[in-house]
């Protein structure tokens, strides 16, 4: 999954946590990822309330809750620096990978897509910073890889006519 993805392999080297959700598809990388960042119901929003309560415990702050609502599949940026959602870009090819990674006080946390003919990879690396990052990721992992998954699900529904 990461041949002739140097970038990736290096963020993964020396990660605290990685993870990968496989789920098919068959459409264009930028529907996919369309898909999978708009995703947003309830539940998940809910879920961002709580987190706030947990990262006030731990003396960090929380902006809010992320949202992607108003973008559209062709919004998406693959220039390095440019932001999509609530990520900055790393690095990215048109329909072959997307990389993109946020940092906290606690953690930096980078998601990857990587599309292969009728797939996709959702992969996620986490790296810790001070004692926060793991007693915050472990309190939410149970969580992440239902997000992660319910996420990689909807991008492979892709771009939904408004």
């Amino acid at each position: 999954m990461t041949g002739g993805l140097p970038r990736l392999r290096a963020l993964i080297e020396g990660a605290d946590h990685v993870d990968v959700k496989t789920v098919e598809g068959d459409l264009p990388l930028r529907e996919f990822l369309y898909g999978l960042l708009s995703w947003q119901p309830g539940w998940v929003r809910f879920l961002y309330r709580i987190r706030a309560v947990l990262v006030r415990l731990l003396g960090m702050r929380q902006e809010g809750v992320p949202s992607a609502s108003g973008i559209r599949p062709e919004d998406i940026s693959f220039t390095p620096g440019d932001r999509a959602s609530f990520f900055t870009v790393v690095d990215a090819e048109e329909d072959r990978f997307f990389v993109a990674g946020v940092t906290e006080s606690h953690l930096t946390a980078h998601l990857a897509v990587v599309a292969e003919p009728g797939r996709f990879h959702v992969v996620t690396i986490v790296r810790y910073h001070r004692w926060t990052g793991p007693v915050y990721f472990t309190v939410i992992r149970p969580f992440h890889h239902l997000v992660v998954l319910s996420m990689a699900r909807a991008g492979a529904r892709g771009a939904r006519p408004s």
